[in-house]
């Protein structure tokens, strides 16, 4: 793992990319369950696979028939995809899954008129870590997914240099333990590439995107984040670190919002965070951050059902009171000191590092496709 060390974050000595692994001690119950599991994993995915046919023909397909009644399409739609993402998630192994409105101050959960209502044209903002999150949105919001599209995915090879240290440190400035830590073989942050617009895509079509890379702008139809959003008859999804990490922290954000005033006045802004566990003998991690090859992401799907144990997740909700929708939001809270061009960007950012309890670093997906080269390459001998 030397070569992957470059992919620290100078700052937090964070590294966000590779898939988190469990202990190296193996515990001996889970060896000699493990053919149990294969043996019911691969009937698991199996059903799960029948559950993503069923939901492409009957949402992408029969219930077109109901396109020229809005009202009755969404409501039709909202209950197969809400049935058939839950039990996609149950077959998975996710029996329970804990969702808390909470403050951002130390966590607390907030008041409990405080509801959850997004409604169509809101965004809903989140972190990216798998394609869990992605079924549990679908089942809950029925939302309108949307996909970045960069200038370029193009970057320049991979050259390891000295560290040289980001101009804010996302982290906490402690300097003590993981927080002082820098490898001397880290690389600095690669430079932002601008992100063009977005592109509006399917349930499936989404959870096939997990792990990969922002699209390529190639001459396909791109849209503002506010024109799909202004036309929308759902709630919108955006995820601006635009490509998932391992979970371990927030990669840095890209500037998908633009210009937007705060506090938002046109619609609301819905904030939430996605914590997974650490990896265990018995239960690998839910994370998905690099995609497979061929039918992504069956083969991690595969891996998760094949577990016994129970697997866990943890979501929380910033209170709608302290969205930066909100009329009582304080810009100067999150933008001290510095110039932002996305201030919507940064605010979710630091408010999503508060409700999840997670660092945050300076590397964004622009260090992951690098990363993904090194990747590749050494994973088929080129390297």
């Amino acid at each position: 793992m030397e070569k992957f060390s470059a992919f620290r974050d100078p700052g937090t000595g964070i590294q966000p990319f590779l898939r988190p692994i469990p202990p190296s001690d193996t515990e001996i119950l889970a060896t000699l369950t493990s053919p149990i599991g294969y043996a019911l994993g691969a009937v698991k995915t199996v059903l799960v696979l029948g559950l993503a046919l069923l939901y492409f023909v009957v949402v992408q397909g029969i219930c077109l028939l109901l396109s020229p009644i809005p009202p009755l399409h969404r409501a039709v739609t909202y209950v197969f995809t809400a049935l058939l993402s839950r039990l996609a998630l149950f077959l998975t192994g996710l029996y329970w899954i804990p969702v808390e409105v909470v403050q951002r101050k130390r966590g607390r959960a907030a008041p409990t008129n405080e509801k959850w209502k997004p409604s169509a044209g809101d965004l809903i903002v989140s972190n990216w870590a798998s394609w869990v999150e992605v079924l549990w949105l679908a089942f809950r919001f029925n939302p309108i997914f949307v996909l970045p599209v960069a200038e370029t995915i193009d970057l320049p090879s991979l050259e390891t240099g000295p560290s040289t240290p980001i101009s804010r440190t996302p982290g906490r400035r402690t300097g003590t333990g993981s927080a002082a830590i820098s490898s001397p073989s880290s690389r600095a942050p690669t430079a932002r590439i601008p992100i063009v617009g977005f592109r509006r895509v399917s349930l499936l079509s989404m959870v096939a995107a997990t792990g990969r890379l922002p699209l390529a702008a190639d001459g396909g139809k791109v849209q503002s984040l506010e024109a799909i959003r202004s036309k929308a008859d759902r709630p919108v999804v955006v995820f601006p670190e635009c490509t998932t990490s391992n979970g371990r922290a927030l990669l840095r954000f890209a500037e998908v919002f633009g210009d937007v005033k705060l506090p938002v006045l046109k619609y609301k802004v819905f904030v939430m965070c996605v914590r997974y566990d650490p990896p265990t003998a018995f239960a690998p991690s839910l994370s998905h951050s690099i995609a497979a090859g061929f039918l992504n992401p069956l083969v991690h799907l595969y891996r998760l059902a094949s577990t016994l144990a129970p697997l866990t997740v943890s979501i929380r909700l910033l209170a709608p009171s302290e969205a930066p929708s909100s009329g009582a939001f304080l810009l100067s809270e999150f933008l001290a000191g510095g110039t932002y061009p996305d201030a919507l960007a940064e605010s979710c950012a630091a408010l999503m590092a508060q409700i999840g309890r997670v660092k945050r670093v300076g590397l964004g997906w622009e260090d992951k496709a690098a990363f993904l080269k090194l990747y590749r390459g050494k994973k088929y001998g080129r390297v």
